[in-house]
């Protein structure tokens, strides 16, 4: 398998009803970090525990604006993790395009309103572009190599995958959307790679149970 550069920027929304919490931003080192840490509370979370010591401390992510975007997106991670990471440690994921990152939490977004037996949902999200360091394993094109990877509605082989390949060292992997045809996607597993991060513009995505499509409107500028 090969290697390849991330996309440059790559985009990732966030639920806006989750605010940035600069806990991250402004400590000075580790110790500090840790210090912090303990008398905000964020280690009476077990699993936040948990996994902070899952992740190598050279690794974390601090003193610099949007440390703790950066951070959470490895901390506080879904039960049943996402495509390429298990619940024990998260990862950041991103797109090459805002569309892209548009119909991925759309796709999403209309899996809740199912499962909730709603007939429609939205909600708000702001972006985030970052810079991606390292090399990562493309799997581009490779739908009908690894049809298990690819599956649409099941992880387990995908997530066996990505964490042996975050426990081998590697940066992460540069993969095809199954939501929007065309479109690129990455997950980093080094928090450190995930550099020059800046919040630009929100959006409102709207879905309905009953119709694939996904309705897109910009809000705000980044400006």
């Amino acid at each position: 398998m090969t290697t390849a550069p991330a996309p440059r920027p790559s985009h990732r929304l966030i639920p806006s009803r989750f605010p940035p919490i600069g806990l991250f931003d402004t400590v000075a080192t580790a110790a500090d970090l840790e210090a912090v840490m303990e008398l905000v509370g964020w280690t009476n979370d077990r699993l936040v525990t948990e996994r902070i010591a899952r992740l190598p401390r050279a690794d974390w992510v601090y003193g610099v604006p949007n440390a703790s975007i950066v951070m959470a997106s490895f901390l506080h991670v879904s039960p049943g993790g996402m495509r390429f990471n298990g619940p024990e440690l998260g990862a950041w994921y991103a797109s090459a395009d805002i569309r892209t990152a548009a119909a991925e939490v759309g796709h999403h977004l209309r899996r809740e309103a199912l499962a909730r037996g709603v007939d429609s949902m939205r909600r708000t999200y702001r972006t985030y572009v970052a810079t991606l360091l390292g090399d990562y394993l493309d799997l581009r094109g490779g739908q009908g190599d690894h049809p298990d990877i690819y599956a649409p509605d099941r992880h387990d082989a995908s997530q066996r995958f990505g964490e042996g390949l975050r426990a081998a060292g590697g940066a992460g992997i540069l993969y095809d959307s199954l939501r929007h045809r065309g479109g690129v996607n990455v997950v980093a597993y080094r928090a450190r790679h995930v550099t020059e991060v800046m919040q630009t513009d929100h959006y409102e995505i709207a879905v309905s149970a009953a119709v694939h499509r996904i309705t897109v409107r910009r809000i705000t500028g980044s400006g």
